[in-house]
């Protein structure tokens, strides 16, 4: 018998997780508006539940839950998509992951930490300043490192110290099958199976749900320096920006605004 489908799938759902997260599982027409409606202009399409989860575990019975009544899952971290991730155009339950949010682990001599999805980018810089460290992948936005995993985020700082892409290790997900994934170790080069975590990486919830990350730590610079540069064209700013790159200037960050951003 083909799994049942719609609405009533959805309350099927709510009431079985129900039975795992209590009230930490709620159909609050707020809450769902907020959990459906992004940064941007677009028009909201709000699930038909969201579901706050503490750990790997509770999302795994949320998927497989889901999975066997054909009821959708979206994953949400802290609500800065521009691009519309965690819209439920066709209902469904959203998991907040915001309440995972502790740092595992930092290993200050290896460089390296492992994170909880909903640990955001300040939190950890915050955390490690005492220890001279810092993660360099600056979206704009104060974004969870698991959204920023599950995007592929980058930023101004990605001339020097690359994307979300180049700075994650490994991830713990939970696929759509309920199964629990740790794609790697520590290691910095491994060449033993596949590269899945290349594969979630960027990936949008479409494979699985991102709930651990471990990233690459950088030393913070001693000293920085910043200058403002004008010039006639683009065309020259690129040209000097390509000659800095190629010279091997330490250039961690190059913006490029017009007269109006200049005046904003």
């Amino acid at each position: 018998m083909d799994s049942p489908t719609g609405k009533n799938s959805a309350t099927q759902a709510i009431a079985e997780i129900r039975e795992s997260l209590g009230e930490r599982i709620t159909t609050a027409q707020i809450v769902r508006e907020q959990h459906g409606k992004d940064q941007t202009w677009n028009p909201g399409a709000p699930p038909d539940a969201v579901a706050f989860v503490h750990r790997t575990e509770e999302v795994q019975t949320i998927v497989r839950v889901c999975g066997k009544y054909g009821t959708p899952v979206i994953a949400f971290g802290t609500g800065t998509s521009l691009e519309g991730h965690f819209s439920a155009p066709f209902g469904g339950i959203s998991v907040d992951l915001s309440g995972m949010n502790r740092i595992l682990e930092v290993n200050a001599a290896d460089l390296d930490c492992r994170v909880e999805a909903g640990v955001t980018r300040k939190l950890l810089n915050t955390h490690l300043r005492d220890q001279g460290l810092f993660f360099p992948v600056d979206p704009g936005a104060d974004a969870s490192l698991g959204g920023m995993a599950a995007t592929r985020a980058s930023g101004t700082n990605a001339v020097r110290y690359g994307t979300m892409r180049e700075n994650v290790l490994n991830v713990t997900a939970v696929m759509a099958d309920g199964s629990i994934v740790r794609t790697g170790s520590r290691a910095k080069k491994s060449s033993a199976g596949y590269d899945l975590t290349r594969l979630l990486v960027g990936s949008e919830g479409t494979l699985g749900i991102i709930t651990e990350v471990a990233l690459k730590l950088y030393g913070i610079p001693e000293a920085i320096v910043a200058a403002v540069c004008p010039f006639r064209s683009v065309e020259a700013c690129c040209n000097a920006t390509i000659t800095a790159i190629q010279m091997g200037l330490p250039v961690a960050r190059i913006e490029l605004v017009d007269a109006e951003h200049v005046k904003a």
